[in-house]
């Protein structure tokens, strides 16, 4: 464990020496978070208590989405465009060599870069956010507490959702196509766009049933106090089953994808 804590460490330092681009990236996400609270404030003046929520609580849903845009990697990228390059050119054999699981090494190195994001541009937009507009904050330390092993426990599904996408690159060898339809995917059912419980009928009732669900819609639920007791269980329980699933879904594609790189390497 402990090479895969330092793996995870040497991920931060690593999305730590890019200080412009995350000076770029927070002001991109206070530009965005503002767009997406006034657009709010307009739908909520004709929809008042929408999807059960109360404008505050909408407008601080706005801005949990620009903080975790990046820490659960919503939209992609992370450790997805360099493993698909070494896929292409042939050097994750030299990974497979490692005496280190592939799947843990990648998954640390996530970690590292989601702790980064949360910290580097997640805090201060919303914080701005919180000086520009009412927003519902938790009172209780525990409540912080919970928020964050959701955050967690999200960006872990987004890696194992992540990790199938760029496996698919061991047969198609450029795995954009596949990376932009789930990119597109994820930011939709997510919450990204709208709270979930705005989805009408039968695309809600999937929506919240399906991962993606797990990177944004539970996380906020958690932090606005919408699930409590064995709500609150439940959700977090949600996120371990597909966190476990997924990652196990993405060991058995691996294996799959292993023998195939030894039937073409001889």
């Amino acid at each position: 464990m402990r090479l895969y804590a330092a793996v995870a460490v040497s991920g931060f330092r690593r999305f730590a020496t890019y200080r412009v681009a995350t000076a770029a990236g927070v002001f991109t996400n206070t530009v965005f978070g503002f767009i997406m609270a006034y657009t709010y404030i307009a739908l909520w003046d004709e929809r008042p208590g929408l999807g059960g929520y109360d404008l505050p609580e909408a407008l601080t849903f706005v801005w949990l989405g620009q903080a975790l845009l990046m820490t659960s990697a919503m939209m992609g990228g992370g450790f997805s465009d360099e493993l698909v390059e070494r896929i292409r050119t042939g050097d994750v054999a030299i990974d497979l060599y490692r005496p280190a699981d592939l799947q843990l090494w990648w998954l640390a190195a996530d970690l590292g870069r989601a702790a980064f994001h949360l910290l580097g541009r997640g805090i201060l937009p919303m914080v701005l956010g919180w000086l520009a507009f009412e927003l519902v904050l938790p009172v209780r330390p525990e409540v912080w507490a919970l928020f964050l092993l959701s955050v967690t426990l999200g960006v872990v599904v987004s890696f194992a959702i992540r990790y199938l996408v760029v496996l698919t690159a061991f047969w198609l060898l450029d795995g954009n196509g596949v990376s932009q339809m789930a990119n597109l995917v994820t930011v939709f059912f997510s919450g990204m766009l709208l709270p979930l419980p705005l989805f009408p009928g039968w695309l809600g009732e999937l929506a919240r049933v399906l991962p993606f669900s797990a990177l944004l819609q539970v996380p906020s639920d958690v932090f606005l106090g919408r699930v409590v007791g064995w709500d609150l269980a439940g959700a977090l329980l949600f996120q371990v089953a597909w966190a476990v699933a997924l990652l196990g879904a993405g060991r058995a594609l691996q294996s799959v994808a292993t023998r195939k790189v030894v039937v073409q390497g001889g």
